[in-house]
């Protein structure tokens, strides 16, 4: 019997011929010239007048600016997708340099464009924000406005922009370099030697066989700590940048862009991670009995994520495929058909081979009102977690598709409560229908395992950053330093419940030197622990919440978190009790662990 799904993406239905394709040169030749026209009569409007300009100018600008929004949104995808599935794709790289010097020109108009925002009469602005065509975007329009006047004046935050593109950006398209470069060798079964890339190897540092997983783990320890002094010379230099900007604007806090990007306060990240630090107790009961059942005292670090018992078994990716859907469909029938065309249709490239990037995304191309997921399938339980997760992303982004483009730009932490939900349906569903008492157990570890990952791992990494931009404000971190920094985030955030520790995590993890997104870390345990609160409500409620959550979903670009959890759950963010019962999700999931292996 052949292959039911195709394990390969297909990108020619966006622009036929790749990195090659002229579809693709024309797309972005003429965004380039639209940037150029917006640019040439916003600075002609600046220079002209200090006054406001018309609500109909204004609105001609806004229409402007949505259409490119799709149209960048559509290029940045296209030469994501094609850098991730060959690392080493030249003209894809060409290509990428350009789509970010565009986007760079696009952001310089938007800042002249958000000035013009800031300069409109405040009578004027309530009158503009209630026409038609602008009422859809009036939050995002309120977001922008109050923005510009936190902001350096607009000719110098584009040339900051526009200095970025080789400067800032360009040190994170170097550790894409160093990725490239990255080999780690494995032993095979049959004592030959092979060469794996991050994306490979990386799948073997939780394999069923813990011979197997150290292996792995000191291989990987050692080609990072090889390319370590060039990841720390990027690291000094994105935080180097950014902290410079921050300076000049007068921010005082490095959490403040991230927080606003996230539209969520301080208040509500404090309140979160405080009752995630009172949950963690539990988990470090069910890391001590992971160790014991195991065979030894303590976990490393490689055996946080290892398998238990039939979880150790590879699943094919047909089976993983339709194991996603049926969970999905008991939830929502539009969720599962949404999910199966995606695999029917090459959505999603999955397949094992060498020269890919590591990791796992969803990416969207609203033009074509399609989405694209790239991850390396081996058949682990953590891979049909990944999938079942970007069908998440896949799936808020689908039903935001009708909204206008600045309603759809929906933040970091709500994209990953989509997903994360995503997952919950799925391993909830599973664990419910196992009979087997060693399936359920594996079923119910492998969720532990991303609470683990939501609580601690990410605390580590939020931690991690956090320490080290205090030590870049007085110069330059060696990369010793930061792997001692990396070691102690760790042991502090899995409370002392992990023996051997990952140093130079800081140099393998990408997350760090993604430039468009600083701490790109906490928004996940956001994520993680607001869709358990969504899901609580959804398993009282049963198959009629879905269209709740369709609702909710769709109100994620245009409105705060605090907003959105008042608005269609009812409770407050910036308040531990939400978080707290929320954390309790995982503390009944330990409670349930402990009594399956007990003796």
């Amino acid at each position: 019997m052949g292959q039911k799904y195709p394990e390969q993406w297909n990108l020619d239905v966006f622009y036929e011929g790749g990195s090659a394709s002229p579809a693709f040169a024309a797309e972005l030749a003429g965004m380039e010239r639209d940037i150029d026209a917006l640019v040439r009569e916003l600075e002609e409007t600046s220079a002209g007048s200090t006054s406001h300009v018309s609500t109909a100018k204004l609105s001609a600008w806004t229409a402007t600016v949505q259409s490119v929004i799709l149209r960048l949104r559509q290029s940045e995808s296209f030469v994501s997708c094609l850098v991730a599935q060959q690392v080493k794709d030249s003209a894809a790289l060409g290509l990428n340099e350009r789509v970010k010097t565009t986007a760079a020109k696009f952001n310089s108009a938007l800042t002249a464009y958000d000035e013009q925002l800031r300069l409109v009469p405040e009578e004027l602005w309530n009158e503009w924000l209630k026409e038609e065509d602008t009422a859809p975007v009036a939050f995002t329009l309120r977001e922008r406005r109050e923005a510009a006047k936190e902001k350096l004046p607009p000719s110098l935050e584009a040339l900051a922009g526009e200095l970025a593109v080789d400067g800032y950006h360009g040190w994170g398209d170097f550790y894409n370099t160093v990725v490239s470069r990255a080999k780690f060798e494995a032993q095979e079964p049959d004592g030959s030697t092979k060469t794996l890339s991050a994306g490979q190897m990386h799948n073997r540092l939780s394999d069923g066989e813990r011979a197997v997983r150290e292996a792995a783990f000191a291989e990987w320890e050692r080609e990072w700590g090889e390319q370590a002094e060039l990841c720390a010379e990027a690291l000094n230099r994105i935080a180097g940048f950014r902290l410079k900007l921050y300076e000049k604007r007068g921010w005082q806090s490095v959490l403040k862009e991230p927080l606003a990007m996230n539209r969520m306060s301080q208040a509500t990240l404090d309140a979160m991670w405080a009752a995630v630090n009172e949950g963690k107790a539990g988990l470090v009961k069910y890391l001590d009995r992971k160790a014991k059942l195991l065979g030894i005292d303590k976990l490393d670090w490689h055996d946080v994520e290892a398998p238990i018992g039939s979880a150790a078994r590879t699943v094919p990716y047909d089976e993983g495929a339709d194991f996603i859907v049926e969970q999905f469909r008991a939830f929502s029938p539009e969720l599962a058909e949404f999910s199966e065309a995606a695999f029917r249709d090459g959505w999603i490239e999955a397949d094992d081979r060498p020269g890919k990037r590591p990791g796992g995304f969803c990416t969207a191309f609203p033009i074509s009102e399609q989405t694209r997921i790239f991850m390396t399938y081996s058949g682990t339980a953590s891979n049909i977690s990944t999938l079942a997760h970007e069908l998440g992303h896949a799936y808020h982004q689908h039903v935001m598709n009708d909204l206008p483009p600045l309603a759809q730009e929906y933040a970091m932490n709500v994209a990953e409560t989509a997903s994360t939900f995503a997952e919950l349906i799925v391993s909830d569903s599973a664990m419910e229908a196992a009979a087997d008492p060693d399936e359920k157990l594996a079923l119910l570890e492998d969720k532990l395992q991303r609470s683990t990952a939501f609580f601690m791992n990410i605390h580590a990494r939020f931690l991690f950053e956090t320490r080290f931009y205090e030590q870049r404000r007085k110069g330059m971190v060696s990369h010793e330093e930061l792997s001692r920094l990396m070691e102690e985030a760790q042991n502090e955030a899995f409370c002392g419940a992990v023996g051997k520790l990952h140093p130079h995590f800081w140099a393998s993890k990408l997350h760090f030197y993604l430039t468009d997104v600083p701490f790109y870390n906490f928004p996940y345990t956001f994520g993680f622990l607001f869709s358990c609160g969504i899901y609580a409500v959804a398993k009282k409620e049963g198959p009629s919440f879905a269209e709740r959550y369709v609702a909710l979903l769709r109100d994620t670009g245009r409105m705060t978190v605090e907003e959105l959890a008042q608005k269609h759950l009812g409770v407050r963010l910036d308040e531990p009790d939400f978080w707290r019962g929320a954390v309790s999700v995982t503390t009944a999931d330990v409670e349930a662990f402990l009594e399956l292996t007990n003796g």
